[in-house]
């Protein structure tokens, strides 16, 4: 008797489901499939608002027309300015070929505006502290990226996708105890 009352019980379920077909406005009801999710999005509340566009992006320029960002790469920092110019580059208040002397460090900086087709169009003054040589080109890069954003923001999907506008998390890692270093041990000694 008892088996035969489990097995009518999800009979009954499923009849009642069958007959009470779920209304997406009941509280709590279920949606069954996809038609049932657009009803219940159309009768939602605010419904209409959706289709509102959002505004576009404006520049953030300042009163001399310029573009401000902070640019990060291990320990340096870098504020950077950028006003449309000739594609004078000064870094610390010295030209960029004497301040970063290798090419390399050079080409880094001029990275971003390769990418987005704006060399010779913007100068940049920027100010750097910490950090060594190849950090300081990092934040300079960094920060140049961001500024770009600042001043064009139609350029962001073009420097998202380079991976200019992304902090490199990369740090170096400190020194523990009992350690030479942050991983390397001691030489080993048998005896």
């Amino acid at each position: 008797m008892a088996d035969k009352v489990k097995d009518e019980a999800p009979e009954v379920v499923a009849t009642e489901a069958a007959e009470a077909p779920a209304t997406p406005a009941d509280e709590g009801a279920t949606i069954g499939d996809l038609a049932d999710l657009g009803d219940a999005m159309s009768s939602a509340p605010g419904a209409d608002t959706v289709d509102v566009a959002a505004a576009p992006i404006e520049p953030e320029i300042d009163a001399q027309g310029r573009a401000y960002a902070t640019g990060k790469r291990k320990n340096a920092v870098a504020r950077v300015w950028i006003k449309p110019g000739s594609g004078k580059l000064m870094v610390n208040g010295r030209e960029l070929e004497r301040y970063f002397a290798r090419p390399v460090l050079r080409m880094v900086i001029q990275q971003p505006f390769q990418a987005v087709a704006r060399d010779q169009q913007y100068d940049v003054f920027c100010n750097v502290k910490g950090g060594g040589l190849s950090g300081q080109a990092g934040a300079v890069r960094h920060g140049i990226s961001k500024a770009l954003v600042s001043f064009e923001p139609a350029l962001r999907p073009t420097l998202k996708k380079g991976g200019f506008l992304t902090r490199d998390s990369r740090v170096v890692e400190r020194k523990k105890y009992g350690k030479a270093k942050a991983r390397r041990s001691f030489q080993f000694s048998k005896r």
